[in-house]
Order: C-alpha cells, then structure tokens, then sequence
C-alpha cells in the first residue's frame, strides 16, 4: 500500500500560485525532480517566500527571488545572498530546457551545481530565429531534439544554462506576468533589484 501510495504521488501534478501585485502566475512543479519539487513545496506550505521580493530582474533574461533577507530589505540594498541554511543536489535532465516560463534554482558557483534551498528564478529569455540557433546550436552545453529547438525558436529562452541550473517547473498560466515584471526599472547599483518592490506570495494549490 505505501509503494502504492508513493507512485500515486509521483504521478500526481503538484502546483503553486505565486501572486503579484502585477498578477498571479501558476507553476506546475516536475516530477522528474523530487526534491526541488518537496522542498519548493515544504517552503511554499510553510509561507517561507510570502513577502519576499523577486529581487533582480534583467529584461530578456529571467526574474529572481526567494531571498528570505528581501523581507522588509532596505531601498537600494543588494540582494541574494540570504537562503534556509542548505542547499539541493542538482537534478540535471535532457527533457527539462530553460525554454520561456521555466521555473528554475538559483545558486553560487559549486563544484556540485547544488541549488540554492530557496532562491529560483523564471526564464523570460529571447526567441531565436532559425540562422541564429544554428549558429549557436554547436556551442551550447546540451544537445537538443527537433521540439525542444522549436521551443526556443517560437517561446524562446536562455539554453546556454541548460545542465548548468537545475529547471524544476514551468508556468503553465499567467506568463505575462513575467513580461510585466522584466519590464519593470531596476537599480543596476543594488543588483538589478526593482526600483519599486515586486512582493510575493507563494500557496500550493494543487
């Protein structure tokens, strides 16, 4: 009944709500990745990441956040540094592409790739046309099918952090939430940090 149990469970769809002032975006958390997936989920359960900030935004690259120290953080202090104390094996998998609305984990340079315990970050990335990803394709650090290349061609992405970041879930609803955000005017002297806090809150909703 337990092994019955656990299958039920890693065939399940886990998901979260992140909410914005600039709207909500719903991510499907992969099951190919268990332990990003129970950790983003113990985190969210727990209210850990309601009220940080998504705390560096680069447009046409991605948004970050996490950082519990963003809490109440000062105007015009960097962040990033702050996290639960540990960090998360890498969980690196061909099939799981930094494409558009991928949500992925954060980390410092380590021998190990391991994650940040809390800090991700959702591609918005550039779409690529035919003659510059096959430009591209020979230099990048994974090997690509005919879908996933299409993929960056029409959502688009950042495919040269693929197998160095791990992709834990993608958003499935809400990606121009994304958009909003990225556009949004940063303080490139505290890190790319949003001049006017972008606060979230995190749920599990399924």
């Amino acid at each position: 009944m337990a092994q019955e149990n656990k299958k039920h469970s890693e065939n399940k769809e886990h998901m979260v709500l992140i909410s914005t002032e600039y709207g909500d975006m719903k991510v499907r958390l992969y099951n190919e990745t268990p332990a990003h997936r129970d950790n983003f989920l113990k985190l969210a359960g727990e209210g850990y990441f309601n009220g940080t900030l998504f705390h560096r935004v680069i447009k046409g690259f991605m948004i970050q956040g996490g950082d519990p120290d963003s809490k109440g953080a000062p105007a015009g202090k960097p962040l990033g540094m702050g996290g639960p104390g540990y960090t998360v094996p890498a969980e690196f998998h061909p099939e799981l592409i930094h494409k558009k609305g991928a949500i992925c984990a954060a980390r410092t340079n380590n021998p190990q790739k391991a994650s940040s315990g809390s800090q991700f970050y959702i591609v918005q990335g550039k779409a690529y046309s035919d003659a510059e990803w096959d430009q591209m394709a020979s230099r990048l650090p994974a090997k690509y099918t005919e879908e996933q290349a299409n993929a960056y061609k029409t959502l688009g992405g950042t495919p040269h952090l693929d197998q160095g970041y791990t992709v834990f879930g993608e958003v499935v609803s809400g990606i121009e939430v994304v958009d909003k955000i990225a556009a949004l005017q940063v303080d490139r002297s505290a890190g790319d940090r949003p001049v006017k806090d972008v606060k979230m809150t995190v749920k599990v909703v399924e």
